[in-house]
């Protein structure tokens, strides 16, 4: 079995195996004609039990065969400009290239005697990030698994930061359509139930600084210590931006942490028209920033950076096998110091092939195209009287719901656009996200291919209705609940 280790024997094997698996994907994407096929749990559940995994195929060939049968051909393509569902992006070819190396070479970020030039291309890529803020000379970060990681890291140094041992005292302010993860975080941190004060948001989904002005002095006289404030650049929902300069100013005021999380509107940091709907992010104490949305970097690329590195050493532990103190003194740049991870993979390399082959300018105008794109569909919905629409974009997310003229039951409305996802879902022509807007059922594009025209969002806006009319017309037999 050792003909199977990657090493200078088996090179060879290694270029032709992996290039067999290349050629099957670069074949299923040049013949993929909708985003998914519409499987079913029940149809493809019993062939991913009934393979033996004791009893291995031995042959590259195979397994490729069987893989084809039980993921790639079933799974859900984010390059089809008809998947408009989640915040998931089509990857752009230089960060694959990178996944490539990096997976091959298998480098562990957590020590420099595990990653060398991997380390320093990490944190030159974390200064660029932070340059971009404009968090300052002393800024620095560290790459992460994913937004709610590191959210959840900036909130723990928020929590040091307050400087109390009365956890149940701290509180933590974000909108009402701030990531879950906050409160994840915050349950997580050992903060009390009612830690996360939610503050309202206005029509237009923004946080609403009068209420937060509110809340915060509430939160002094009642004795209470204002932990954090989270700021959002970038709702899941919405994509709304709370204004962050108004909301810095309060944090100044009340001596509150700054968080912005930033996952999704990071793309703005390389726009070259809409890097101005950001402008006051270079206050936040901490920034969260998600490569693998609007950077276009696969799974997984993401970053918490904070306006001064000392913060970062509420995260540091010393092992002596690992990072001892005395490396500290040697200025040997250990990552794990500033990491929640110890093991964690090189996924730096990925945004570094990216900025070096297309260039930051190269990714903003993609990002800039999408926003475009979602303005142009918000102009249809507008128009469009099947459809009702919440808000106008920051960023490329629309929000709508199928509105039927005869139908003025919104129980059974909210049943009809449940259906309409449910159905456009199991034909695997389109899939479209939901969410609920003031308890009632809406639909959800989240535009993040540029390959995504204004007739696929009008062809996916008829099958919408026509899925919904269906419903409503008591053709389906399979209802939605």
């Amino acid at each position: 079995m050792r003909s199977h280790l990657l090493n200078d024997t088996t090179a060879e094997r290694y270029r032709s195996s992996v290039t067999e698996g290349i050629e099957r994907v670069a074949a299923k994407l040049a013949t993929t004609d909708r985003p998914f096929t519409g499987v079913t749990v029940d149809a493809l559940a019993p062939r991913i039990e009934k393979v033996d995994l004791d009893r291995p195929l031995l042959d590259t060939t195979a397994a490729l065969d069987e893989l084809e049968e039980l993921y790639l051909r079933d799974a859900i393509y984010f390059h089809h400009p008809r998947y408009l569902a989640h915040l998931n992006c089509p990857v752009v070819i230089p960060a694959v290239v990178g996944e490539a190396v990096l997976s091959a070479v298998n480098s562990s970020l957590d020590t420099w005697d595990q990653s060398a030039g991997g380390t320093l291309i990490e944190r030159r890529l974390i200064d660029w990030t932070t340059e971009r803020i404009g968090l300052g000379p002393a800024a620095d970060g560290v790459f992460t698994s994913g937004g709610t990681q590191s959210n959840l890291q900036a909130l723990l140094l928020a929590r040091e930061e307050a400087k109390t041992d009365s956890y149940a005292k701290l509180r933590v302010f974000a909108s009402e359509v701030s990531h879950f993860s906050v409160k994840k975080s915050a349950k997580l941190l050992g903060l009390s139930q009612d830690s996360v004060v939610s503050i309202p948001v206005g029509h237009d989904k923004r946080l609403q600084t009068v209420a937060l002005a509110h809340e915060l002095e509430r939160c002094r006289r009642d004795g209470l210590i204002p932990m954090a404030v989270v700021a959002t650049a970038g709702t899941t929902d919405f994509g709304s931006i709370d204004p962050l300069p108004e909301i810095a100013e309060l944090c100044d005021q009340f001596g509150a942490w700054l968080h912005v999380d930033a996952a999704y509107g990071c793309g703005l940091l390389t726009s070259l028209k809409n890097r101005h709907l950001i402008d006051g992010i270079e206050r936040a104490d901490s920034v969260t920033v998600d490569y693998h949305k609007s950077f276009f970097q696969p799974v997984s690329s993401s970053a918490v950076l904070v306006r001064d590195a000392a913060t970062l050493r509420h995260a540091t532990y010393h092992a002596e096998y690992l990072n001892p103190r005395r490396m500290v003194e040697e200025r040997i740049p250990n990552q794990v110091d500033k990491s929640l991870q110890t093991t964690r993979r090189f996924d730096a390399l990925k945004l570094w092939m990216t900025l070096r082959v297309m260039g930051a300018d190269g990714i903003g105008e993609l990002f800039d195209e999408v926003c475009e794109l979602a303005q142009e569909g918000w102009k249809l919905l507008a128009a469009d009287p099947r459809f009702d629409v919440v808000v106008e974009p920051s960023l490329s997310t629309l929000v709508f719901r199928y509105i039927p003229a005869a139908v003025a039951d919104r129980a059974e409305i909210d049943r009809a656009n449940l259906y309409a996802r449910k159905a456009l879902f199991a034909s695997g022509d389109a899939v479209v996200a939901g969410t609920k807007v003031d308890g009632r059922h809406y639909l959800k594009f989240t535009l993040l291919n540029p390959e995504t025209t204004t007739d696929d969002i009008a062809a996916v806006l008829d099958l919408i209705a026509g899925h919904a009319e269906q419903y409503l017309g008591g053709e389906s037999l399979d209802r939605a609940s």
